[in-house]
């Protein structure tokens, strides 16, 4: 083989070689650590390398702990990192609450960042407390006049409930549940009006935090509106409805007395035609009557007298067409 190419592929060996242990073996990264007074070995940086691990999101997140003052074992922010954690959030949340006398181990913290919760915020939560403000919440006083308020609630986290407490949307909720019973329970809308630090005081007292990852310090009604008069609504609503069942039953006896009448006049009818088949066999009945000698002529003329008196009697107690015409 020529001696060219040779040296050429030697050359190219030795560059991926080379490429390859500069890789393996983050020497840039070990002279950090060995200034920074952060004693490992090339050996442990190789062995990452061999874990999947990250040597820079384990080894500078532990050179800071240890300008900080902070004894941490390159193991356990190996071990979190390969748990899925934030060494780097994990190591600022420990330096931040180092710094403010917060008492959190580093078993702790771990464990508040692998729950899914950002531990370095919580920290800085519970050293500087934050407002959180719920949003309009209406209710309704005793009167029937809705209100409408808003609160700023002022929290700290709990460092030791971080890990299965509840989060701010659970403290909104108890304090707009707080603020509607409140109101609720008030005799009248101006007394609500006139003294709204009553609210903060009396939901501020139902302990509403606990089972939270928070400890609530404050409670402020920032705001209160006058809503709609709900109480005269719902008169009106019921009076309206009362009508309407009025009516309806109205309309149903009156649907019920029509039918009662048309069923009456139906009878009527009924009556008036047997009345007429009736009159019509009468002629019969006296042609029969003549014939079988059960009835005379003097019967007949005293019929006729009674039938003309009765007609009589009838014209008179009616009043006869034929006088009304004339008069």
């Amino acid at each position: 083989m020529d001696p060219l190419i040779t040296t050429v592929v030697l050359l190219f060996v030795g560059l991926i070689a080379l490429l390859t242990l500069l890789w393996a073996v983050p020497v840039r990264l070990w002279m950090e650590a060995f200034f920074s007074n952060v004693r490992l070995g090339l050996g442990n940086l190789v062995g990452m390398r061999l874990r999947k691990v990250s040597p820079p999101a384990v080894v500078r997140p532990l050179i800071a702990a240890t300008k900080a003052g902070l004894p941490l074992d390159v193991e356990h922010l190996e071990a979190h990192y390969l748990a899925g954690g934030d060494v780097d959030r994990v190591v600022r949340a420990l330096i931040s609450a180092d710094k403010a006398t917060i008492e959190l181990p580093f078993q702790q913290a771990a464990a508040i960042d692998l729950a899914g919760r950002d531990v370095f915020e919580a920290v800085q939560v519970s050293v500087n407390p934050k407002v959180v403000q719920t949003p309009r919440v209406a209710a309704m006083a005793r009167d029937g006049i809705q209100l409408i308020a808003i609160a700023r609630v002022t929290v700290r986290a709990n460092i030791n409930r971080l890990v299965g407490g509840a989060g701010e949307e659970t403290i909104l909720a108890r304090v707009g549940e707080g603020i509607v019973s409140t109101i609720g329970s008030a005799d009248s809308h101006k007394a609500v009006l006139e003294n709204p630090d009553a609210i903060s005081k009396t939901v501020l007292q139902k302990g509403l935090d606990s089972g939270t990852a928070f400890e609530i310090l404050s409670i402020d009604i920032a705001d209160v509106d006058v809503g709609k008069n709900i109480g005269a609504e719902l008169q009106t609503d019921q009076a309206e409805a009362d009508k309407r069942v009025a009516q309806a039953r109205a309309e149903e006896r009156r649907a019920m007395a029509m039918a009662r009448e048309q069923e009456m006049r139906a009878r009527v009818e009924e009556m008036r035609a047997e009345v007429i088949a009736a009159e019509a066999k009468i002629p019969l009945a006296m042609a029969d009557a003549f014939r079988s000698g059960n009835m005379g002529i003097m019967d007949y003329a005293k019929y006729r007298n009674i039938e003309s008196d009765t007609h009589m009697r009838r014209a008179i107690a009616e009043g006869d067409p034929d006088d009304q015409q004339q008069s």
